[in-house]
């Protein structure tokens, strides 16, 4: 196994054909003198720790067709040179960090055929018509990422295409009548509004016919124009009713208005799906919450897992209240763990697929992890086996991954405040997610950073006790613990009061 950056001695081999340097322990960044391997045909660097930005001189490997840069740390954006590297036919930059939008030259890549793979990574923009030029590609994956529009018209002329997986994305608008769209749902899960004939989707709606619509558009632009005048007019009203409101009450936010709230809109929001029907498809799945579904219990609240009608299984984390009987602090919680994941999405993030606020019922609904939290993992002899060497670290990268996202790409900053091995939930493949933000803080700028102490005793950074300051090292410390926890397969907390005497 090779450790460190990627030799020197390498990129000097200027007739090179092959480079297969994949599940390694390479570090560091791309070396752009990679460039000058203008022979090369041949480029896996996937499963190592890679980071930093792809060159932009991978563009000058014009006689590549193999290129497999996935399950690394790289971020940035896709660089537009990749569309000189004209005869790839299979691309791979899966499970890395990369953002931005895909850019316009990737339509130059006409002999792509075996696989492009550009999902989870935090992609975002449109589908662009230019993948309508890859007539030669068989399967396309960008699902994980945040693109959002429409599926362009121009992918029917993607005639070889056999699969194509954009789930977990935010897309809106029909699916194409093409036999890759005839699939599972699986592979359209998640998006904003999809539509179409897969089972789980709702159908499309049928337009109006050229000949209504030329008889009405007179109408309709009558009514178009009175509705807005009179959403104008509303929305300046309860603007200046509601600056007056917030100058009377101090800006403070009590349980009675979050009630209201509550009681007035029956709050139910479910990407991709009709709420009503999710809602009735939760309680019959779980039979109106029978203990027999609940998988894991918090002070707070309960989990459950329920198989919805189309098969897919999620988690429904029930909050042992409702919106009538909520405490401040637990409307403070359910609100702030809302807010929090529907403005973030990360491979390594528990998905909030909706949640619901009802005078009978308080839940939010997840992707479901079925390996269940770390904690677990690692207190059962037979399933702690199963997490051998290498994928305990892949665990703690992943954690990692998770807070240098909320930490740095997120604006402001979220401080999660309890990591904690009860916190990161695994999936079958054991890949580890970081769940629970109900006491995560945005660091906004120009506002107060002090706070109560909250967090799992065993976790929290000392100082926090003495300064109750939120900064980003709070969860840096508590990661520390974790990842010895994970290491050591118990907690810590020996040897951390064996460090702390010795310091003293």
């Amino acid at each position: 196994m090779i450790v460190g950056r990627v030799p020197e001695e390498i990129v000097q081999l200027n007739q090179l054909v092959v480079l297969d340097l994949s599940s390694n322990q390479l570090s560091g960044e791309i070396p752009v003198q990679l460039g000058n391997l203008t022979e090369l045909s041949y480029l896996s660097l996937n499963a190592n720790k890679l980071f930093g930005q792809i060159p932009s001189q991978i563009g000058a490997l014009s006689n590549l067709g193999y290129l497999d840069l996935s399950q690394n740390m790289l971020s940035g954006p896709i660089p537009n040179q990749i569309g000189n590297c004209i005869k790839l036919q299979f691309m791979s930059l899966s499970k890395n960090g990369l953002n931005g939008s895909i850019p316009d030259q990737i339509g130059y890549l006409v002999a792509l055929q075996t696989l492009l793979d550009l999902s989870y990574n935090s992609l975002t923009g449109e589908i662009l018509s230019e993948f309508g030029k890859l007539v030669n590609l068989e399967n396309l994956n960008l699902s994980h990422n945040n693109l959002s529009g429409s599926i362009p018209n121009s992918v029917v002329d993607m005639v070889s295409l056999l699969s194509i997986n954009l789930s977990y994305n935010d897309l809106e608008g029909p699916l194409p009548n093409t036999k890759a769209f005839h699939s599972s749902l699986k592979y359209f899960a998640i998006n904003k509004d999809l539509c179409g004939e897969i089972q789980g989707l709702r159908s499309c709606n049928t337009s109006s016919s050229p000949k209504n619509t030329s008889h009405k558009s007179e109408h309709t632009r009558m009514v178009v124009i009175v509705i807005t005048s009179s959403i104008l007019l509303l929305f300046l009203i309860f603007m200046v009713v509601g600056i007056i409101a917030l100058y009377r009450r101090g800006h403070q936010v009590s349980v009675q208005e979050y009630q209201s709230q509550s009681n007035n809109e029956n709050l139910f929001s479910i990407w991709n799906f009709d709420g009503r029907i999710v809602y009735e498809d939760i309680i019959n799945a779980t039979e109106d919450f029978n203990d027999e579904y609940c998988v894991g219990v918090g002070w707070s609240a309960r989990v459950f897992n329920a198989k919805l009608p189309s098969g897919q299984v999620v988690a429904v984390k029930k909050l042992s209240t409702t919106t009538e009987t909520m405490e401040i602090e637990d409307c403070k919680s359910f609100t702030n763990e809302i807010v929090t994941l529907t403005e973030i999405r990360h491979r390594n993030i528990v998905k909030l697929y909706g949640y619901c606020s009802h005078e009978r019922h308080t839940f939010l609904v997840y992707e479901y992890m079925k390996r269940g939290s770390l904690a677990n993992v690692l207190s059962s002899d037979k399933e702690a086996k199963e997490l051998d060497w290498f994928k305990r670290e892949e665990v703690i990268l992943s954690v990692a991954h998770a807070l240098c996202y909320i930490h740095h790409s997120c604006m402001p900053p979220i401080i999660h405040r309890d990591i904690s091995s009860k916190n990161v939930l695994l999936n079958l493949e054991l890949e580890a997610h970081v769940s629970d933000f109900c006491t995560a803080r945005l660091l906004k700028p120009n506002s107060s950073h002090w706070t109560t102490v909250v967090g799992t005793y065993g976790y929290l950074a000392p100082e926090l006790a003495y300064t109750m300051g939120v900064i980003e090292k709070c969860d840096v410390y508590s990661f520390g613990v974790l990842a010895l926890e994970v290491l050591m397969g118990s907690h810590p907390g020996e040897l951390i009061s064996s460090l702390k005497s010795l310091v003293d």
